[in-house]
């Protein structure tokens, strides 16, 4: 066998799923059968609606999707064990606000991981032709490679978790202050939520929005609002959900509560700013001794000493 013969066996066969996938994507044209739109309501009470319902696509995805799920499910499983539990996945999630579980997550890490892993062997590939590396150098711009695509889906969802808690820390005095008024115009505490709710187009006002849905839906709003305050996580939230409640529960006017939460939200985002302002000044310092000032000295020296070297 040739080595053309030898690469073109398997792209031809890679070539073949591939276009076999595409034609299984082409949407079909015409109504569905009778058959198959009463099939999924009969599965409980027929085996051949049930055969039907069951049956899939004939196209290579679902096919090498199914027979790599149990490979899936052991790599999700020790990539948990040497990650941590998906506890903090799930909360991170929550607090980004994104719709994944932890193991789409995982699936998702594992992903970057095999993506990484391709980029290094590729990057690998081309410093061997470039020059003589050694071996263990090649294995280890895969390995690190690999590391960096696993990695960096939790670099990113940690970094979307702490811009959306700046955000909500940011819209909770103002949606405090909304409450008071519509609580001093009379309403009701529910009503108030689902008032900014609506009203409201920030990250804060789609969680209480949540929050009204799940009391609509039948579940008791101080078991709705300290879900809400645990699943996010943020301790300015949780403070004011814990007083609100207590208010509630002691019978407290409920607006001079919440317009005293809402200065002590807006106290501790300007402390927070005081805060940032003196980092940045530290900071600042960097560029101005680095770059400033020997620029400065070097303009001030430099014609002293091309005057020396020409008097010379």
């Amino acid at each position: 066998m040739t080595p053309a013969l030898a690469a073109a066996i398997p792209l031809g066969i890679v070539l073949g799923l591939g276009l076999w996938s595409l034609l299984a994507l082409v949407p079909r044209f015409g109504a569905p059968r009778l058959a198959d739109r009463i099939a999924p309501y009969l599965v409980d009470v027929s085996p051949a609606a049930r055969e039907r319902a069951s049956r899939r696509p004939a196209e290579p995805a679902s096919l090498i999707a199914g027979l790599l799920a149990p490979v899936g499910v052991r790599a999700r499983r020790l990539l948990t064990g040497v990650l941590g539990g998906d506890a903090t996945v799930e909360q991170r999630l929550r607090q980004a606000g994104s719709a994944l579980k932890a193991e789409r997550f995982r699936s998702r890490q594992l992903l970057w991981a095999a993506g990484g892993a391709v980029i290094g062997a590729l990057l690998a590939t081309l410093i061997s032709r470039v020059s003589a590396a050694a071996v263990p150098v090649l294995i280890g711009v895969v390995v690190v490679a690999a590391a960096l695509g696993l990695l960096a889906p939790e670099q990113l969802l940690s970094r979307a978790a702490r811009a959306r808690l700046a955000r909500i820390s940011a819209e909770l005095p103002t949606v405090v202050e909304f409450l008071t008024l519509s609580l001093s115009a009379g309403e009701g505490i529910l009503d108030a939520l689902k008032r900014v709710a609506r009203s409201g187009n920030g990250e804060l006002a789609r969680e209480l929005g949540l929050v009204a849905s799940e009391v609509s839906m039948g579940a008791a709003l101080p078991d709705a609002l300290q879900r809400c305050a645990a699943t996010i996580g943020l301790p300015a939230l949780s403070r004011t959900v814990d007083q609100l409640l207590g208010a509630l529960e002691r019978g407290t006017p409920l607006v001079e509560v919440l317009r005293a939460q809402a200065q002590d939200s807006r106290d501790e985002t300007k402390r927070r700013l005081l805060e940032a302002a003196g980092k940045k000044e530290v900071a600042m310092l960097v560029p101005l001794v680095f770059l400033i000032l020997p620029v400065t000295i070097a303009f001030a020296i430099f014609p002293g000493i091309l005057v020396l070297q020409l008097g010379r």
